[in-house]
């Protein structure tokens, strides 16, 4: 029965690990065992210098997925690909724990979702340009991040006095 379970590997190694068991699978001919192996990821928009540029960012850094026949070679193969430190859940003698279908549906959702979420690399205290709208060529300091919504809340010096004002990521830009 095909099952959804989590391995764990070294931290950036998940595509070595993920084409390494590919490899090997076919190789010792046990590719029938396993329908899928997939590294989580998501989507994101990143802001550098007013552009935004889109990335893909591991959404679980050091594991992969597996979808998989659980068979005493096809544990063997996968425990034993380079990289590969072991399966979560269950312990070294015991058969892993798969994952319950919620949590598959929810991985799953965050790796398709259409929605790329924006990331800048701000932090508050920072010097900023404001590079668009009513107050662009103003310069400001980052007093708060609000990362969900993509925005900043930037105190302006205005005739003498600092303003708070409200902008999005792509509306400002570091100052060197």
């Amino acid at each position: 029965m095909f099952r959804w379970y989590v391995i764990n590997t070294y931290s950036g190694h998940e595509k070595k690990v993920k084409a390494n068991l590919e490899h090997r699978l076919e190789s010792m001919g046990q590719a029938d065992r396993v329908r899928e192996v997939v590294i989580p990821t998501e989507q994101v928009v990143e802001t550098k210098d007013g552009q935004k540029v889109p990335t893909e960012k591991r959404t679980l850094p050091g594991y992969v997925l597996v979808n998989m026949d659980m068979t005493p070679d096809a544990l063997y193969l996968v425990r034993n690909t380079p990289g590969v430190t072991g399966f979560v859940g269950g312990s070294r003698d015991s058969d892993p724990v798969p994952l319950s279908q919620p949590e598959v549906d929810r991985l799953m959702k965050k790796a398709t979702e259409a929605r790329p979420r924006v990331r800048a690399e701000f932090s508050p205290g920072e010097q900023v340009k404001v590079i668009s709208g009513p107050l662009s060529d103003f310069t400001g300091e980052i007093a708060e991040i609000n990362a969900e919504a993509g925005r900043l809340k930037v105190l302006v010096s205005i005739f003498g006095r600092e303003t708070p004002a409200e902008l999005s990521f792509d509306q400002v830009k570091k100052l060197s």
